[in-house]
């Protein structure tokens, strides 16, 4: 039987003491082999997405698409550490159906998953509102070169942002909120069916990523406004107005993908935490499953419009040979 199935006793450490009644699941070898293609799938995709970005970056001249693609890059990395770090101790789970409580009995292990899951989940939220407000400023000043964001001023709202998370993802170890297992057994999450200090920990975490989707779309909205206009103007500068568009097509992408994917699971622990109704463990886990695709798809929109970037360009020379 697995740790998880084991009711929780006056020994129990915090982190296994499930509220809702205790799950029995036996790891199988299909949810092990589904582990592992959905890990590294999302690892391959991200990876290949940074040497995109990595060639992309040093082909460009422009500071405006310089600090795009250094928020890009941010992102990149964060999903790809995000996946393997998650990644490896569920497939080691699912592999070698480790006894959580005999491994970890002082709950440091599974802290550390719930910190990693909320780190990494608030991250793209946090970075696609970063570059929400670069790219409103960029577009709206308008198009100057003196406006764009210096290299070193991004790269340190990179850290912010990296910084920030962090900080909300080490709250329960300072006593608000907590992290416990969660259904299937194979990892760890913030508590969202109990009041308290684990009430507040789940509205912060839910109200901080609606809040970022919030900014993304209403800056974003403004932008593609203005983009248009400036578009359809008399503008000569049509290089620079390609790599507006560009910019913008991706990050509305990200937008809509990030949106899709963390908006249920958001939703639902802003839905019960405020209610107090009690959770449904499989639902739960289907919405961070849904969560965790972003980290698949975002890096896919990199790979895909610098394919369409590069035949632009090649199309470009055919015209002029």
């Amino acid at each position: 039987m697995n740790a998880s199935a084991l009711p929780p006793s006056n020994d129990t450490p915090l982190c296994y003491s499930i509220n809702s009644p205790p799950f029995k699941y036996v790891p199988t070898i299909a949810s092990a082999y589904f582990s592992s293609i959905f890990s590294a799938l999302g690892l391959t995709s991200n990876l290949i997405a940074f040497i995109v970005l990595l060639k992309s970056f040093r082909q460009t001249h422009s500071s405006s698409r310089s600090s795009f693609l250094i928020f890009l890059g941010g992102l990149v990395v964060t999903d790809f550490m995000g996946l393997l770090v998650t990644g490896t101790i569920v497939v080691s789970f699912h592999v070698t159906h480790f006894n959580w409580r005999s491994l970890d009995p002082r709950c440091h292990f599974c802290n550390f998953m719930g910190m990693s899951m909320v780190f990494y989940g608030l991250c793209p939220l946090l970075l696609g509102a970063a570059m929400a407000v670069e790219r409103f400023i960029g577009i709206n000043r308008p198009f100057a070169r003196t406006t764009s964001m210096p290299k070193r001023r991004t790269v340190s709202m990179l850290l912010l942002v990296w910084m920030t998370a962090g900080c909300i993802a080490s709250l329960p170890l300072s006593g608000i909120g907590s992290y416990h297992m969660q259904m299937p057994g194979s990892w760890c999450f913030l508590n969202i069916s109990s009041g308290g200090t684990d009430l507040a920990f789940s509205l912060l975490f839910s109200l901080v990523g609606l809040t970022c989707i919030a900014v993304s779309f209403v800056l974003n909205t403004i932008s593609v406004v203005t983009l248009i206009k400036v578009c359809c103007g008399q503008d000569k500068r049509q290089r620079r107005r390609d790599q507006e568009v560009e910019m913008m097509v991706q990050l509305i992408l990200i937008m809509a993908i990030g949106s899709i994917c963390w908006c249920p699971l958001l939703i639902y622990i802003l839905v019960n935490s405020s209610a107090a109704e009690p959770v449904n463990d499989e639902t739960v886990l289907f919405y961070i499953r849904m969560a965790t695709c972003n980290q698949i798809f975002d890096p896919w929109i990199y790979i895909m419009c610098q394919v369409s970037r590069i035949r632009r360009v090649k199309l470009k020379v055919i015209r002029l040979t």
